[in-house]
């Protein structure tokens, strides 16, 4: 039976016994016929109301850290193994072109939970906290008697601005599932005993270094299948094993708390999203504005609502993500709150465009190793084609993840033999490879990639005379955004951003 079939026997029921109760012989509780009345229409708007309650949908929103979409075997991974992420697209839907304006995580999921970009709450750069004045989606949830959660990593801050439950996690020195599976069925419990709708948001921590956790005995580096962005070194392959053993526990994880619901019969009240989150700080994802590190591997799942099977082609904003739980638990909001739109119809399966484009940024400045580095980056994106825009093109940008790469580079030691540095020694083997690695620190001012032709953007399509009326395009649309966010000198805007390199 459907949950819109239980709510109308649900309402069908009460009334019923209501109006037999009403006419019983010997009923004795009301003297007149208007005290009669008023009692059936208590008990019928009471039944009602409680009704009402009841249709609110739980709503279950398991985040990763740091893990490539395509990583996932819904979007097209032949090694990672995630049997239950998979399985819950087949169920339900997965989105093509879901992007996040900042591929850092304190950025990202300030965005997540406010449903406002990066620009107004003042998060551009990472490990910063919100503006006071913005608000989040426990604001909009708790008013509707739900009870919101957070459980595991946060990264996000003022408390007051996002006001949830918070549930430690645990350590990411070993694996928190079974931690973070304990937590979630206490918090169950605690909704169950109240009768309370929920909204619980586990984050874990799987997919971000140090990888530590999952079963890497199931990969093989030699076997692996190494995506035409990277370059094959046995660096990469063995880091690889890693990363993907922390991806596949981290699936393992989206099993247990599926199972737990269904155990509970819970599964079809509940709207399930699971997200990659950002990319991984593996070179050309994270921290930059490619579409490896900003585009979100994003599948959900809501029983009688979502068409089994389905797939989202329209391009999404991490930010809409707020409006959309929102709107589906049955609140409002004003005009202004969100700079995100709701998706909810394209959920049921509705034509529904939210963007004809999407924006991005990166800012190199309060990153480890390269604090005071001023490289910002702004990206446009439509259906088809991205235009990134590098404003400080005679700078070099960087990251943690670079640094050894420069330092050989630069003539010195690297630190440590990582996948970055032995990008810059195959080089020094293979000129074929030379342009890649050049641009792991060097950027054109602007960059403009056909994604239909080229998904990995490895060609440059900027200086090509057809393609200079889409540059055109894009980059008046880009540039009208910047003035509209106030942004139209992103390097300023860094320098803005820097915090005391001394504290």
């Amino acid at each position: 039976m459907t949950q819109k079939n239980r709510f109308m026997m649900s309402s069908f029921k009460v009334t019923k016994i209501a109006s037999a109760r009403l006419i019983e012989p010997g009923f004795r509780y009301a003297s007149s016929l208007k005290s009669i009345w008023a009692i059936f229409f208590f008990l019928v708007s009471f039944h009602l109301e409680a009704v009402q309650a009841e249709e609110k949908p739980n709503i279950v929103f398991l985040l990763a850290d740091d893990m490539n979409r395509d990583c996932w075997g819904v979007y097209g991974s032949v090694d990672c193994k995630t049997p239950h992420i998979d399985r819950l697209a087949g169920e339900g839907v997965r989105f093509e072109r879901a992007y996040a304006s900042v591929a850092m995580c304190a950025p990202f999921r300030q965005e997540l939970y406010s449903g406002r970009s990066p620009w107004r709450t003042r998060t551009l750069a990472n490990h910063s906290k919100s503006h006071p004045d913005t608000q989040s989606i426990p604001h909009y949830l708790k008013p509707l008697g739900y009870r919101v959660a957070l459980m595991g990593k946060s990264h996000v801050g003022p408390k007051e601005v996002y006001p949830f439950e918070y549930i430690k996690g645990g350590n990411k020195a070993k694996d928190t599932n079974p931690h973070l599976l304990q937590e979630a069925r206490k918090f169950f419990d605690a909704c169950s005993e109240e009768k309370t709708p929920f909204c619980l948001f586990i984050a874990s921590n799987d997919s971000h270094a140090p990888f530590t956790t999952g079963d890497r005995s199931a990969y093989k580096a030699s076997e692996l299948t190494i995506p035409p962005y990277w370059l094959d070194t046995p660096e990469l392959r063995e880091t690889l094993v890693q990363y993907y053993a922390e991806i596949t526990n981290f699936d393992a994880l989206v099993g247990m708390i599926r199972a737990e619901l269904e155990q509970r019969g819970l599964w079809e009240e509940t709207i399930f999203f699971v997200c990659s989150e950002q990319g991984t700080q593996l070179p050309f994802a994270k921290w930059t504005c490619y579409d490896n590190g900003l585009r979100s591997g994003l599948v959900a799942h809501w029983s009688g609502a979502i068409q089994p099977g389905s797939s989202v082609k329209e391009l999404i904003s991490i930010a809409d993500v707020a409006p959309t739980l929102v709107e589906a638990a049955g609140g409002t909001w004003n005009d202004g709150d969100f700079d995100g739109a709701s998706f909810l119809k394209m959920l049921q399966g509705a034509q529904q465009v939210n963007h004809d484009y999407v924006y991005g940024a990166f800012t190199n400045c309060n990153i480890i190793d390269n604090r005071d580095r001023i490289f910002p980056i702004r990206v446009v994106r439509d259906k088809q084609y991205t235009l990134i825009f590098n404003p400080n093109h005679e700078s070099q940008t960087s990251n943690l993840t670079l640094s050894s790469a420069k330092a050989i580079l630069d003539g010195n030691e690297p630190k440590k033999m990582d996948i970055a540095a032995s990008w810059v020694q195959l080089s020094r083997e293979d000129a074929t490879v030379q342009s890649r690695v050049h641009l792991l620190h060097h950027r054109p001012k602007f960059e403009l990639y056909d994604l239909d032709a080229d998904p990995y953007e490895l060609n440059n399509l900027i200086d090509h005379p057809e393609y200079a009326q889409v540059a055109d395009r894009l980059q008046q649309a880009l540039m009208a955004q910047l003035e509209k966010l106030g942004d139209t000198d992103p390097i300023a805007t860094e320098k803005s951003l820097m915090k005391n390199k001394n504290k």
